[in-house]
């Protein structure tokens, strides 16, 4: 069997705080981006007779079954990789004895939101930790530690329907303690447990004249995460009320179509590097689920652009260990490895997607462990290396928020990368960034995209509406959500239209790659037409070449870009320094303009992030130097 290969436009030689009802109506409104037209269906026969005839009857039966759970402890006698990971779930499953019981009273971080979000999740650890631990070592004060858990939890007054990322994760984290533990627990620990995901998970999940298509249907990572809640749930409870069990799972595999639709079709996820880890990482979840209690995943590692996904989040981490965090996603990659990849690692056999190094860091390194480690131990236990595919050096993904990307490969001296993107502000999680692009060489980031840590807790505290999307709304006025935070063009001062979609309309693969944007409906009353062009003119070069129409209302365009580096005004352009190494930037189109150097540190808004040093590079062409009503701007950014 060979390693899973994508070949898709690839070149192969190589949540809202509850502050009120309206805004969090509003969040709904806006992550719920219906696609266009129907999605490929999964096969769905579920219905209460098939869960009597087809359901797993022993337990567990959620992501382990007994043949599995055999193939899991021979590994764990022999597999370096299955032994380092069990005995750093091991040392954090130690450290939970050291904290007290799940509760509500837990103090909200910067971070946090006004809600139960962070309580559910460290629920879910909580269980994947101990659980695995109790089920390789039967540990009765393992047992105890789960049960006192699951008692707690259950007896809080409500898993926060109002925000039901709470009831799904809190639901995956129960499900898992009872089906775990196999009958270990008390009966009465165990009738509580389904009785609360009944009536704290399941049931609310079907508001009475309520809407619950926000996330059922909806295209966002709700609708992972909130489905496979809800999968994870029938489950357990499938034998106490087949028939809410059998419609529950039914509309789980019908509206989970939604968000894995947003993958195609080239695995491209439109909310980033950050969410795709999030998003994907229960879509896996959910697929693991399935196969262990019925036998099959209906579909899912098929649908159209899933697999293809793992190229897109391989490319998403430059050469820096820096990733391109577009969207609302994080700047960083995590030290341990990452557990989403491997289980594409093992349903490929592509040791591309297996972190190995990583996943042998000593195990008391190993800190902050995902709250998926128990489940992921389990596909890493199913990993059988095939091969190592190819990641291409120049690929291109379309979808709802096209990316590209353009590296020197494995062994490239100069570290070359680069990632360009279209999209408009109105995809999930989306910010006013088309036609921005990141750029590395030498391993140093010169041109990135703000970022913002994912403070939506501090953000939300102060009544600021961060997920509203319409022109106007409040999240364009933030730095790293504007167009006047990203390395793009802006016209006449003004924001990006909202809902105006940058696509690629041309790309070439090759020693010299090319991607070409049309950013037209970017600036629909602003400029006639507009297109932006990336290419990869060197080992060491990116050329960007935008072709302007002006239109009547065209007055100033603006070419942008955002840096950390010290910057060296000269004739024609400016020198970058950095860590000791430099970047040319040249003015190739206008050399008689002078670019303007506008500090964001301090940013202009005091809900920004605080990045250190951080500045605007502008190109100012007033339309009245236009000759005619057609410009080209071209700028080569040039390393040693």
């Amino acid at each position: 069997m060979k390693p899973y290969i994508p070949e898709v436009a690839c070149l192969k030689t190589s949540s809202l705080a509850v502050l009120s009802v309206i805004p969090f109506l509003l969040l709904f409104l806006s992550f719920s981006t219906y696609a266009r037209q129907q999605p490929q269906k999964l096969d769905n026969p579920i219905s209460a007779s098939y869960l009597k005839k087809q359901l797993r009857k022993s337990l567990p039966r959620l992501v382990l079954n007994q043949k599995i759970e055999k193939n899991l402890k021979k590994k764990l006698k022999k597999d370096p990789v299955v032994q380092n990971v069990y005995a750093a779930i091991k040392i954090q499953a130690e450290g939970v004895f050291e904290e007290p019981l799940i509760n509500l009273d837990t103090p909200l971080e910067e971070r946090s939101q006004n809600n139960q979000l962070d309580i559910s999740r460290e629920m879910l650890r909580r269980m994947n930790l101990l659980g695995m631990v109790y089920r390789i070592e039967k540990d009765p004060k393992v047992l105890q530690r789960i049960n006192d858990e699951v008692v707690a939890a259950c007896n809080f007054p409500t898993w926060f329907p109002k925000h039901f990322l709470d009831v799904g994760e809190m639901c995956l984290a129960i499900a898992l303690a009872i089906d775990w533990t196999a009958g270990d627990l008390p009966q009465s620990t165990i009738d509580l447990a389904k009785s609360s995901l009944i009536e704290k998970g399941i049931k609310p999940s079907w508001p009475e004249g309520g809407d619950h298509s926000h996330w059922a249907y909806g295209s966002s990572n709700w609708n992972q995460v909130c489905n496979g809640g809800m999968v994870a749930a029938s489950i357990a409870v499938a034998e106490l009320d087949p028939e809410l069990a059998a419609k529950t799972l039914h509309r789980a595999l019908d509206g989970m179509v939604h968000a894995l639709a947003e993958y195609g079709p080239h695995g491209v996820y439109p909310e980033g590097a950050t969410y795709w880890r999030y998003g994907t990482s229960f879509s896996v979840l959910t697929a693991a689920m399935f196969e262990s209690a019925f036998g099959t995943d209906f579909g899912m590692l098929e649908y159209p652009g899933f697999k293809e996904s793992a190229v897109f989040r391989i490319l998403c981490v430059a050469p820096s260990g820096m990733a391109y965090n577009f969207a609302d996603s994080g700047v960083r990659r995590g030290r341990n490895g990452d557990f989403t990849l491997a289980w594409f690692a093992s349903k490929t056999g592509n040791s591309t997607f297996f972190e190995k190094e990583r996943f042998l860091i000593p195990p008391e390194e190993m800190t902050g462990l995902s709250r998926h480690a128990g489940t992921a131990l389990v596909w890493l236990s199913q990993y059988e290396e095939q091969g190592a595919g190819v990641i291409p050096t120049a690929w291109k993904g379309d979808g709802a928020n096209p990316v590209a990307f353009f590296t020197g490969g494995e062994n490239d001296p100069n570290r070359y990368y680069f990632g360009g993107k279209g999209g408009r502000g109105t995809v999930n999680h989306g910010n006013m960034d088309g036609g921005s692009f990141v750029f590395e060489l030498n391993g140093i980031r010169w041109v990135l995209d703000p970022w913002n840590y994912g403070r939506y807790g501090r953000i939300e505290r102060t009544g600021f509406n961060l997920w509203g999307r319409c022109q106007e709304c409040d999240r364009w006025k933030l730095l790293n959500k504007n167009n006047f935070g990203h390395s793009t063009i802006s016209v006449n001062n003004q924001l990006h239209v909202v809902d105006g979609k940058a696509t690629f309309i041309d790309f070439k693969a090759g020693d010299n790659p090319e991607a070409t944007l049309d950013m037209t409906p970017t600036f629909e009353g602003q400029l006639k037409s507009a297109t932006r062009r990336f290419v990869k003119e060197s080992p060491t070069s990116l050329l960007i070449e935008d072709e302007i129409v002006l239109s009547e209302e065209t007055e100033l365009i603006t070419w942008q870009l955002i840096t950390q580096a010290d910057v060296h005004l000269v004739e024609g352009g400016a020198v970058l320094r950095q860590d000791g190494k430099q970047l040319n930037v040249e003015i190739i189109s206008h050399p008689e303009l002078a670019i303007s150097v506008i500090s964001l540190n301090p940013p202009p808004h005091y809900l920004d992030t605080i990045i250190e040093g951080l500045k605007r590079l502008e190109i100012r062409i007033p339309a009245w130097t236009v000759e005619g009503d057609e410009t080209t701007i071209q700028v080569r950014l040039s390393g040693e």
